[in-house]
């Protein structure tokens, strides 16, 4: 399988394989959930633009995510439809991962690079004969529910994915974890050379969540019971990783078994030093390559000539012509009809309770001031898909949805996926994000959102405050201080919010538009180069592949000067 029909780039020669429990490549390609998969698949396609040599590993999902509907009464209802792909290529490779002690058989499947304009694709699935249907079930549900499914996931993912690479007669240099989900492959790795510094040498991990959901924790004899750990006993295991307890951290094996380690955000890595001190070896420090989204893929064309011609009346058209689309989509999952000329605010991106999607209504009264003025309106739409077994965040979304029933201009809508996604950032006049503060890694739905005349409004967590400039290219809540209890946060993030819209972004909409769009052609012009996805990809070569290894122990050279000489 080649990368591509065109020459490597030289600087790009390094062979990599990036390994993701999920890649938002395509609408039709549903093995995804959510900003992880966002940023895996943007990441796929600058690998495309820029000629890099990588290949990307996942695993093809029979039932993907969940299909996110509506019940009868209209709360949200998640349907698993199991999905057929015959734009894959199959190469007729099987391999054999244990699992529980017994053969799993995996099948290799591929995406060529023409198909969506990615790096080529190794997607994985045993839900295949002649596997017993537990093991087929091991690829149904991307992030199953069920404890044992999940580690068995990331077993086929780690040591599955490095025997579809030998079998497919793939050399590689350096293996990418993208989450800690693939570190099984560290162990494959050290059955093989026997050496803790010729797998660390091959490995390099990126972190994107101080959640503990992101940074799973399984007991250690259940792991190695399940063949988590290749053939490795347990005190070899405990050994290479530190492990002490009865709790095996995947994160914290990442860390160990990995030359190099990066955060998604300056922020983020300030807290992901701090979360991991304890992990990390002396002067050793996780360095921060701030996440991106691919222009090509999410940017309107369109309103991009507009800005590049400096014609102010193209971009207002443009604008208005994409929320008319986004309220097609509007009208017919929720028979209202929204106004282009009225000010619309998006909510929109995984629902999960530290996100806080409600945060808009939190003080009902002031929310209903501004949502019932008719002299200056305002629209509000919400989208997401929280976890299907999240009944806090289900909770969420269904209360969002009946309050919606009552009120003409809001709208909760289904089937966040990349489509409703593109579409909600080409049509959304303010792009909200209200996570707790120091929790939000990155955030990188805001980035798009800037790229197509959306006003980026968020705590300043994640990349926002790498780009942000109050008033110019976007808007900010004032923060408030994270060891405050969360209800208090709560309070003050939401009076600070909500002064900023009814004191600044609500009047400056109807009342000054030429700085209005001034702001939005800051933000278009100042989103890209560094928040476009060509920029990272090439950090991650420039920052971590192409990086000289230094065993860890090392006299000659500490991590800490490694860094800083990136």
């Amino acid at each position: 399988m080649n990368n591509y029909t065109i020459k490597i780039a030289e600087q790009y020669e390094t062979k990599v394989a990036y390994f993701s429990m999920e890649f938002a490549l395509h609408q039709a390609l549903k093995i995804y959930s959510g900003g992880l998969g966002f940023l895996a698949g943007s990441h796929m396609r600058s690998v495309y633009e820029l000629r890099q040599n990588v290949i990307g590993v996942g695993m093809l999902w029979s039932y993907g995510y969940y299909d996110q509907e509506r019940e009868e009464d209209g709360g949200m209802k998640a349907s698993h439809i199991r999905k057929n792909y015959q734009f894959l290529e199959d190469p007729n490779i099987t391999v054999t991962v244990n699992v529980n002690n017994k053969p799993v058989y995996v099948k290799v499947m591929l995406l060529k690079p023409e198909t969506f304009q990615t790096a080529p694709m190794v997607l994985l699935s045993t839900d295949i004969e002649p596997n017993d249907y537990l093991s087929k079930t091991i690829t149904h549900r991307l992030y199953d529910g069920n404890h044992e499914t999940r580690i068995a996931q990331e077993i086929i993912l780690g040591i599955g994915g490095v025997k579809a690479l030998e079998a497919l007669g793939k050399e590689i240099d350096i293996y990418h974890m993208n989450e800690g989900h693939a570190v099984p492959l560290t162990f494959n790795l050290y059955e093989k050379y026997k050496d803790i510094d010729e797998v660390r040498k091959r490995v390099v991990f990126t972190t994107h969540t101080p959640e503990a959901a992101g940074n799973e924790e399984h007991n250690i004899d259940l792991l190695h019971r399940m063949g988590f750990f290749a053939s490795l006993d347990i005190d070899t295991v405990r050994e290479i990783t530190g492990t002490k307890g009865e709790m095996f951290s995947l994160t914290v094996g990442a860390l160990k078994l990995s030359k190099i380690s990066n955060a998604v955000s300056k922020i983020h890595a300030d807290v992901a030093n701090d979360m991991w001190k304890d992990v990390l070896e002396e002067d050793e420090k996780i360095i921060p390559i701030t996440n991106a989204q691919n222009r090509k893929f999410w940017q309107d064309m369109v309103l991009t000539r507009a800005l590049n011609e400096d014609i102010d009346y193209e971009i207002i058209a443009r604008k208005k012509h994409l929320k008319r689309m986004l309220f097609n989509i509007v009208a017919n999952q929720t028979g209202k009809m929204f106004d282009p000329n009225v000010l619309t605010i998006v909510w929109a991106r995984r629902f999960a309770e530290y996100k806080r999607p409600g945060l808009l209504k939190y003080d009902f009264e002031r929310f209903l001031k501004i949502v019932e003025d008719t002299k200056r309106p305002v629209q509000i739409i919400w989208a997401g898909k929280p976890y299907p077994t999240d009944g806090i965040a289900v909770g969420i979304f269904n209360e969002l949805l009946y309050l919606s029933k009552d009120i003409k201009n809001i709208a909760v809508l289904t089937g966040y996926e990349l489509e409703l996604s593109a579409a909600l950032k080409k049509g959304a006049d303010v792009w909200i994000n209200t996570p707790r503060i120091n929790r939000e890694a990155s955030g990188t739905s805001g980035m798009t959102a800037s790229m197509n005349a959306a006003i980026h409004f968020s705590i300043p967590d994640g990349w926002h405050p790498e780009f942000a400039v109050h008033g110019h290219n976007a808007f900010t809540i004032p923060g408030c201080d994270g060891n405050l209890p969360t209800y208090e946060q709560d309070r003050l993030d939401n009076k600070n919010m909500m002064d900023v819209l009814e004191n600044e972004i609500i009047p400056m909409y109807y009342e000054n538009q030429e700085k209005w769009v001034g702001i939005i052609k800051h933000a278009m012009r100042e989103v890209v180069p560094f928040f476009d996805s060509n920029r990272m990809a090439h950090d991650y070569y420039e920052k971590m592949y192409n990086l000289r290894f230094e065993p860890k122990n090392s006299k000659t050279a500490s991590t800490k000067e490694i860094c800083e000489a990136v």
